[in-house]
């Protein structure tokens, strides 16, 4: 029988937006992950093509779908009418043409991480989707002040400084679409002794 893996070899993808770069918060957000003990494994800056940002967002088939109805359903929610369309297909047509817009605006830097739970802790690091509704002290919350509002009356994406993958599934398929096999890379980690050390032996000479 296969032995399950250990969470602490579990990985994710995590995009740095040009706004974030422009903004020269790379540093402050790079640290985050750092202290808390997730482990860089692949990292490159890249000025990504419109066809490489539209297949990262349909990996998942069902991403058109999703996107749509919930895009639909923040309106409905407000007693609104969508502006679009009331089929979820065309809003998400609309959502990719400004996400392909944003994130060839500039530089993204593009990174693979490694670490215990390390999807869910940068999921919890980054805060939500809209940065008016993250709360203070994620990423999203402490750094930027953009709302789906005003994303909505300029007509373009809501600007958010970070990607990261939304599963461990997901993951899989985002690093392998941004990352040949020999660009992430197996090392040891000082921190690890600390980190997922059973005993902790050693500290003590």
């Amino acid at each position: 029988m296969k032995p399950m893996p250990h969470p602490k070899d579990e990985r994710t993808l995590v995009i740095i937006k040009p706004d974030a770069i422009e903004r020269s918060l790379v540093g402050d957000i790079v640290s985050r992950f750092e202290r808390i003990g997730l482990k860089i494994v692949g990292a490159k800056m890249v000025i990504a093509s419109p066809e490489h940002i539209e297949a990262h967002y349909t990996l998942d088939p069902e991403w058109r779908v999703k996107t749509g109805e919930k895009s639909i359903k923040a309106y409905t929610d407000k007693g609104q009418k969508h502006p679009v369309s009331d089929d979820p297909i065309k809003v998400t047509d609309v959502v990719l043409m400004k996400l392909r817009k944003y994130m060839t605006s500039g530089p993204v830097l593009v990174m693979a991480l490694e670490g215990a739970h390390a999807v869910a802790i940068v999921r919890k690091l980054i805060g939500s989707t809209e940065p008016l509704s993250s709360d203070v002290g994620t990423i999203r919350g402490d750094f930027v002040l953009d709302s789906y509002q005003m994303a909505d009356i300029d007509n373009r994406s809501v600007r958010n400084l970070v990607h990261a993958s939304g599963s461990v599934s997901e993951a899989e398929k985002e690093i392998a679409h941004w990352f040949k096999p020999e660009e992430v890379i197996d090392y040891r980690h000082i921190q690890e002794k600390i980190l997922y050390d059973v005993n902790l032996d050693g500290i003590l000479e």
